[in-house]
């Protein structure tokens, strides 16, 4: 069972910046890829970026541009950082590892709020 711990979520007003951080209890190197998702209220859950095992990245086209993953391999630890937020982007953030076919294969977690608001 995977373990995954979202945190680094919180209240910013539109421009501003935060840092999340998923700490799996997997060796994140060695799994096809690690993705970031978010769902928002009354929407379905989205990829918003990954980042595979060889460290190629790709992002959703609503945050190209703004957002940026990295990752801690040595700390099994993957990061978003978001800049430039905008209301559209308030939701509960969630990572997950993800298969060769790249779809998520652990459990959801809590995730962390993110919200956009003046």
């Amino acid at each position: 069972q995977v373990q995954l711990v979202e945190s680094g979520g919180g209240l910013v007003q539109p421009g501003g910046s935060l840092r999340l951080s998923c700490a799996a209890s997997i060796n994140i190197f060695s799994i096809a890829s690690m993705g970031w998702y978010r769902q928002a209220p009354g929407k379905e859950r989205e990829l918003v970026a990954r980042i595979t095992g060889d460290g190629r990245t790709n992002y959703a086209d609503s945050v190209k541009g703004r957002f940026s993953i990295s990752r801690d391999t040595a700390k099994n630890t993957v990061y978003l950082q978001m800049n430039s937020l905008k209301s559209e982007d308030t939701a509960v953030y969630y990572c997950n590892p993800e298969n060769w076919a790249q779809k998520p294969f652990g459990s959801w977690g809590q995730g962390t709020q993110v919200i956009v608001s003046s």
